[in-house]
């Protein structure tokens, strides 16, 4: 089987530093951090556990290594505390953070996957809440 090249250039190293930042922050935001503690926790292994994870999960997206196994779309559907104004607010500190560890091709390419990504998310945390008989929002 032929390996598929990154989809831009980034380290893993550069992951788990974005991952090491990114959730120091979300771990003290007013409005993300209590949403993110009642699924991972308080402690400090939990959230090292969380931060590995999901560096798998961009690690597998981004440099296609595998390793990472998860259903992340439905594990934000089925979260009913997870709403879908809490998106903007993820990626504007997730924006905030890539372009403060990164250099700045990186920051943007990874920024704009993750852009995709949360509004997808956001996308499916809306239509899992609404009512059967409901028109979809598109935008």
């Amino acid at each position: 089987m032929t390996a598929f090249p990154p989809r831009f250039f980034v380290t893993g190293e550069q992951i788990d530093r974005v991952m090491t930042s990114f959730y120091f922050r979300i771990r003290r935001h007013p409005v993300l951090g209590p949403v993110f503690a009642a699924h991972v926790g308080t402690d400090d292994a939990a959230w090292a556990a969380h931060e590995a994870k999901i560096g798998r999960f961009w690690k597998n997206a981004i440099l296609r290594e595998g390793g990472y196994e998860g259903r992340p779309m439905m594990v934000h559907r089925n979260a009913l505390d997870i709403l879908p104004e809490h998106f903007p607010l993820w990626l504007a500190l997730f924006d905030d953070t890539a372009t403060n560890v990164l250099p700045p091709e990186a920051a943007a390419a990874w920024s704009a996957m993750a852009h995709r990504l949360g509004n997808a998310f956001r996308m499916g945390v809306e239509d899992a809440r609404r009512p059967a008989d409901a028109v979809p929002r598109l935008v």
